[in-house]
């Protein structure tokens, strides 16, 4: 499971998770990557899962990059626990998603294969998301 190694802090407040995602936005090292629509928080077990999900369905072909990285402690009071006492232990880590985000990336793998690889990545993580390709930009120089 993916999680820090080391943190300033071993606490974190809940925050906000509001707008769209500034960085991260575009598929930059594969082909084909796999887009947040909605914010929300993901785990790092579903990560894992999703990535285990491409990696079989592509037969451990082509390469993935994982974008999101868990850095956000969630911590969980013990059940049936009486009210006070400080916050609670660390009990998991998500990253912070927000709508546009590229969580994943799948790169040296053909289009139909890709596709389903990440549609079943996508029915593992909690929110809806989409298939995108990597914009094809031609560059042209105008003085030639």
């Amino acid at each position: 499971m993916l999680m820090p190694k080391r943190t300033k802090y071993r606490k974190m407040h809940r925050g906000r998770n509001k707008g769209l995602s500034q960085r991260g936005n575009t598929v930059t090292f594969g082909d084909y990557g796999l887009m947040a629509l909605e914010g929300t928080w993901i785990t790092s077990r579903q990560i894992e899962a999703a990535r285990r999900t491409i990696t079989g369905y592509v037969k451990r072909g082509g390469k993935v990059w994982i974008r999101i990285f868990p850095d956000k402690p969630v911590t969980q009071k013990p059940a049936e626990t009486r009210m006070g006492g400080g916050k609670g232990a660390v009990d998991h880590w998500v990253a912070v998603v927000k709508p546009g985000r590229v969580m994943f990336e799948l790169g040296g793998v053909r289009e139909e294969l890709a596709a389903e690889a990440l549609r079943r990545a996508a029915q593992k993580l909690p929110i809806s998301c989409k298939i995108v390709a990597r914009d094809e930009v031609e560059v042209t120089s105008e003085g030639e």
